[in-house]
Formats: C-alpha cells, sequence, structure tokens
C-alpha cells in the first residue's frame, strides 16, 4: 500500500481519479492532514463510509512512533527520536526562537559521507527516507507548538539529501504547495556536503528554495582532511558549481563553515575562505564546533572566531556566527544520530566542551 504522505498533492489528486475517486476528496483529504492533523481515515467524517473503507484497504496513513523526547534545559529546542515502521531510528529539532518555529528534519536513517565533525554517519547508513517519512517528521515537530504553526523547515537533520534527491524534492513540493502545508519556499531550506552533480540539477528546479552548502574548508587539504566527499568532487569544482548556481538562479547561496580548533579555524583559514568566495553571490555562517564525543575536536575561543568573522567581512562577505541550539540534548548541528543514546553518553560527550564560554558570548557576534 501507498502512504498518502508520499506523494505531492497533485500526484495524489491523480492517482485518486486514476482508481475511481474523485479528485476533490484529496484535498478533503489533504485538509485533514495538514490543516486539522488527522491521521486516521475513520475521523474523515466529510468522506463517505465507502471511501473511508476503500482508503484503509489501499492506502495508509501511519506516522513514526515518537520513542523519545529530549528538551533543552538551555533554551527551547526538542529533539524527538521518531522510530519508522521497519523500526529505523531518526531524530528531528524543533527549534523556536521568538515568532519563527523551525523545525530540522533528517532525509536518511544513518549517513554514508562520514564527515570527521558529525555523529550522523558513526552508526553506518540504513537506508534513504521516503517523502512521508520526511513530512511526518514535520507533522510530529508542530504538535510541539502550541499554535500548530511552523515556519521554517530545514534539511540539516541526518543525512545528504541530495543523496536522497527526489524524494527530498517531492517533500519540498507538499511543504510548498498551498493545499498541503503552504509554506513558502523561500522558507525551507536544503543543506549539501557538496555533492555537485545534484547541485547543478537543483539550478533548473526553478524552485525558490534556499540552498545551503557544507564547505568547512577553503583548500583540498583542509577540506579532504575532515569531509570525505571532497576526494569526489574537489573544492575548485565544488566551487564552480556554486557560482554557477548563484548566477543561474540569481539567489545567494549560504556557506556553512564549522570552526574547528586547529583544523580550519586559523586566519590563514579565513583569508583563504575569503579569496575563495571572491565574486560569488553568498553568504557564510559560521559555527563554532559542537562537542561528540567519538572526536576529539574542539571550538576556538571567542576571540578567534571573531577574529575569523572579521576578515570574512572586510572581504566584503557578509558573515554571521551561529551558535547552535540544543548542544546539551545533542541536539545542535553535527549532534544527530540515528541510534538512541543513553543519558550518560550524551554527559560525556559534552564534558570539557567551550559551551560556557561561548553562550556567554553568543549575543555579542
Amino acid at each position: 500500500m501507498t502512504n498518502v504522505l508520499d506523494l505531492p498533492p497533485e500526484d495524489l489528486k491523480k492517482r485518486f481519479i486514476g482508481t475511481g475517486i474523485e479528485g476533490y476528496r484529496a484535498d478533503q483529504v489533504l485538509s485533514w492532514i495538514y490543516d486539522k492533523g488527522v491521521y486516521d481515515f475513520d475521523r474523515m467524517t466529510n468522506l463517505p463510509q465507502a471511501l473511508r473503507a476503500k482508503l484503509k484497504k489501499e492506502w495508509h496513513l501511519r506516522m513514526p512512533e515518537t520513542d523519545a523526547v529530549e528538551r533543552s534545559a538551555d533554551d527551547q529546542s526538542t529533539k524527538l527520536l521518531l522510530k519508522l515502521d521497519d523500526g529505523r531510528m531518526v531524530e528531528t529539532v524543533h527549534l523556536p526562537v521568538k515568532d519563527r518555529r523551525t523545525v530540522c528534519v533528517s532525509t536518511q536513517a544513518g549517513c554514508k559521507f562520514h564527515c570527521a565533525f558529525c555523529a550522523s554517519g558513526q552508526a553506518g547508513f540504513f537506508r534513504n527516507l521516503t517523502a512521508g517519512e520526511i513530512l511526518s517528521q514535520v507533522l510530529k515537530a508542530r504538535e510541539l507548538s502550541p499554535d500548530r504553526k511552523i515556519t521554517n523547515i530545514v534539511f540539516m537533520g541526518i543525512g545528504e539529501p541530495f543523496d536522497n534527491y527526489d524524494e527530498v524534492l517531492k517533500a519540498v513540493r507538499t511543504l510548498n504547495a498551498k493545499n498541503a502545508l503552504g509554506l513558502g519556499a523561500r522558507r525551507i531550506t536544503i543543506s549539501t556536503c557538496g555533492v555537485v552533480p545534484k547541485i547543478e540539477k537543483f539550478a533548473g528546479e526553478k524552485l525558490q528554495v534556499e540552498l545551503s552548502v557544507s564547505l568547512h574548508g577553503a583548500t583540498d587539504a583542509v577540506r579532504g582532511a575532515i569531509m570525505p566527499v571532497n576526494q569526489a568532487y574537489g573544492v575548485k569544482r565544488l566551487i564552480e558549481a556554486c557560482r554557477q548556481y548563484a548566477k543561474k538562479t540569481k539567489r545567494a547561496i549560504t556557506f556553512e563553515y564549522i570552526l574547528i580548533k586547529g583544523v580550519n579555524a586559523s586566519l590563514k583559514d579565513a583569508q583563504s575562505l575569503a579569496s575563495l568566495l571572491k565574486g560569488i553571490l553568498c553568504k557564510v555562517n559560521l559555527i563554532p564546533y559542537n562537542p561528540i564525543e567519538e572526536f576529539p575536536h574542539a571550538a576556538p575561543e571567542y576571540a578567534e572566531i571573531v577574529a575569523f568573522q572579521q576578515v570574512l567581512q572586510r572581504a566584503g562577505i557578509k558573515t554571521t556566527v551561529r551558535f547552535s541550539k540544543g548542544r546539551d540534548i545533542q541536539a545542535a548541528c553535527g549532534q544527530l544520530r540515528s541510534v538512541k543514546m543513553t543519558r550518560s553518553v550524551i554527559a560525556r560527550s559534552t564534558e570539557g566542551a567551550t559551551k560556557q564560554s561561548l553562550d556567554e558570548k553568543r549575543n555579542e557576534i
């Protein structure tokens, strides 16, 4: 049976019509799901009983089981550990900030790219998620908001979105559809570690979705040491693809750059980055490294972060420092996993972090 959530609204309507169901019934089902938060065909009371029976026989509408919920003591972030039908786990994060309600979704169970600062690939890669499994994360996280409102979606959870390109785009089209979640395309961000052929393909999709590229190193030597994907798509090829993307779409790219002390955070690294990005329509997010048990890395000191930022700003590059939320519950950038972690592991992985000194300064940058 097909999951109703796996099909964008127009595709669902076509499938309904192809099986003898009036097209407008698809809009009614979608309204129950996305407007009312009802995921049971029997409760869709404006559908005839015969149709409800047919839908139950030919379709399914299952939501993942919430295995665990962790709420940050430092901010209002909440992390959901969700169990899929086959028992695989994914994590989703709800990030409320003032009037924004952002959900960070996973696109794969596990990750095959093994970046040396990210927990997501440590348990290995299991499988791609379907569009419905991606969307169900948004619907589950939405229940955490008193008004059930979501303002932004970021594809920055577990997995590489462009390694699951087709299902991710199906999910995006549903998020954007007026008869589904109706979220503006510019409120949706897809992040990639640099899968160049898909960046090139994405440029032709004519979507207004934001693109974020995980760069983390301005040379092949630096980037290649922490991002194995650089062996397939080196810095020069990646940057040229980004340059062409920005030129073709006339949309700025956000380059994500995790600052790791002693690895990529020196003034020389900043100068190399400024030279690399010269002339590209872009902005840079600097992210102080978030602690992960398996890696010995640390974030730079506050003064080093500011100095790095100033090099880029003097080069005319819009640069912000993003202090990740949810660090105390392992929900920050690079900390999500496809396995359940015990509290003792979480405690160990945050010991010795530069969290206090950075948190004290987060509002000064």
